[in-house]
């Protein structure tokens, strides 16, 4: 399992990836002598992202990769030494130089699982300096990518299963750090496909793409291909003059649709021509650089079947402006029409690829029944979050030396839930979530087919509930600095988010004014922050 995740590239964060308070507080924390104190963390967030009811919980396995590599070289601690008091006691210093996460333990819900409002994605525990140091980073890391997930998430459930969803936010993220997390994290949360090439060859994202305008505008019409010549794909029988071939077919094309032949554009021509010669097995035209109806579809049209002589059959063709969805309608007609008049039937299903500043309105409407678009491209909706530019995740301290700690505060909603905790998600017959369990650690787990008493968070009055099937949340990952199982793919996580998704209920998982998913505690929970929260000693 080591080698699998070294496999992946250098950590995901560094140690001094932080703010500069951890390290005061692990100062201070060194000064009065509990820096070994035993300590527990709990990483959450409070409001469930975009007005909806759900997030997907993602950024373990780079956290899994960020532990396991924590060591604070030599340049780290000079560094700090620079911005610490200078008269701090030397052995602090070297303290730090020693520290690893071989004490560390941490529990988590698994990648791509639903998460909700309080239940724990991550459970930390160990040494109380060393856990506080780990604050920043681990909500970096985890923030984002749960965000981005879920984000995508949404544009899937709008989608529906069978468009395809590409994201090309690479140009258009905060940075390239969040550019591979995005390109990663919206595979997870449903999309098929990233133009990213980084998120390709370190986390194993399928790659997609093809050609931009510029190339095509480069073309003029003069150029002559090198070599024009393009064998059949069977491989068998002589090769064809792919470019003599292309302005017999445009004239055909052309008398058919009523166009001049000198209409569309040369260089546009050539351009499809050139790419075709160097992807005969994946053309897809960009009809817009000019006029779609006069110039990019001929010119398309005239090249895919000079192509399909060849036994070639093109990929696809793209639209990035206009109304799309009213083109794409008016481009399948006309491939049913060519299809019909020349005899081939494959044209008639050529792949509408679209995009263009696409938010989840436009993907709505793209997605409607009877939309002839096929696949959908979206960059800066998915990366950027726009509705929503941060999941707000928190990480509070819920124990140390094995006694509660709860946060009183004048904001009831900031107010912590003390203590060690089991989390648990109860389920109906039909094997959909009613609602999520937090209980202390030390509790009797739930048990199915059982009554228990729950208080939903917020509520008055507590209410008893009977689950037909009781589904323990958060799994032990790393244990005294070991990993404890097998981290899934990022393909097998993406899978299980989009199963977890199929199984919520349609009024949890509408995207607009859903209907809030509950989450509870037990009894025992509610008592200990009753008492805590009237002012009885930790």
């Amino acid at each position: 399992m080591a080698t699998e995740l070294d496999a992946e590239g250098r950590a995901a964060a560094r140690p001094l990836l932080t703010d500069l308070y951890q390290a005061t507080m692990a100062l201070g924390y060194w000064r009065a002598g509990r820096a070994g104190e035993p300590a527990e963390f709990e990483l959450f967030f409070r409001r469930c992202p975009f007005g909806g009811s759900f997030a997907l919980a993602a950024g373990l396995r780079d956290c899994m990769r960020f532990l396991r590599a924590f060591h604070l070289q030599d340049s780290d601690v000079q560094f700090l030494a620079s911005v610490l008091p200078p008269d701090t006691d030397p052995a602090f210093f070297e303290h730090l130089r020693a520290l690893d996460c071989s004490g560390v333990t941490v529990r988590a819900l698994p990648e791509g699982s639903l998460a909700f409002p309080g239940v724990p994605l991550l459970q930390v525990s160990g040494p109380l300096l060393l856990v506080q140091l780990l604050e920043t980073p681990l909500l970096c890391l985890v923030g984002y990518a749960s965000l981005v997930a879920t984000n995508a998430a949404r544009f899937r459930l709008i989608a529906g299963p069978d468009k395809k969803l590409l994201e090309f936010g690479l140009r258009r993220a905060q940075g390239p750090d969040g550019g591979l997390t995005a390109s990663t994290y919206s595979y997870l949360g449903g999309f098929d496909s990233s133009s990213n090439t980084l998120a390709g060859q370190l986390r194993g994202v399928p790659v997609a793409g093809t050609l931009a305008h510029s190339f095509v505008t480069s073309f003029s019409g003069s150029e002559v291909p090198p070599d024009p010549m393009l064998a059949p794909a069977a491989g068998e029988g002589p090769r064809i003059n792919l470019a003599a071939s292309v302005n017999l077919w445009l004239e055909r094309v052309c008398t058919h649709l009523g166009l001049e032949v000198q209409e569309p554009h040369s260089g546009e021509r050539a351009a499809f021509v050139a790419y075709a010669l160097s992807f005969p097995r994946a053309f897809q035209g960009l009809l817009d650089s000019y006029s779609v109806r006069r110039s990019g579809l001929p010119n398309f049209l005239a090249v895919a079947l000079a192509l399909g002589e060849l036994g070639y059959r093109a990929v696809g063709v793209r639209l990035d402006s206009g109304d799309l969805l009213q083109q794409a309608q008016e481009i399948r007609g006309l491939f049913r029409n060519i299809a019909a008049k020349f005899h081939i039937p494959w044209l008639e299903s050529v792949p509408i690829v679209v995009s263009n500043n696409i938010d989840e309105l436009e993907l709505a409407r793209l997605a409607q029944e009877g939309s002839e678009v096929n696949v959908i491209g979206i960059g800066t909706s998915v990366v950027t979050c726009p509705q929503q530019p941060s999941l707000g995740c928190v990480y509070k301290l819920v124990s140390v030396g094995g006694h509660p700690r709860m946060k009183l505060t004048e904001d009831p909603e900031k107010q912590t839930l003390p203590g060690s905790k089991a989390a648990f998600r109860l389920l109906g017959s039909d094997g959909s979530p009613l609602l999520d369990l937090l209980q202390l650690s030390e509790e009797l787990p739930p048990q199915a087919g059982q009554e228990l008493k729950v208080w939903p968070k917020g509520a008055q009055e507590p209410y008893t509930i009977r689950p037909a099937q009781v589904e323990p949340l958060l799994r032990l990952f790393l244990q005294q600095g070991q990993l404890c199982e097998p981290l899934p793919s990022l393909a097998e996580s993406r899978a299980f988010a989009q199963q977890s998704l199929s199984h919520l209920s349609p009024k949890n998982r509408w995207l607009w004014s859903p209907e809030a998913y509950q989450v509870a505690l037990s009894e025992k929970l509610h008592t200990l922050v009753d008492s805590l929260s009237a002012g009885d000693s930790l």
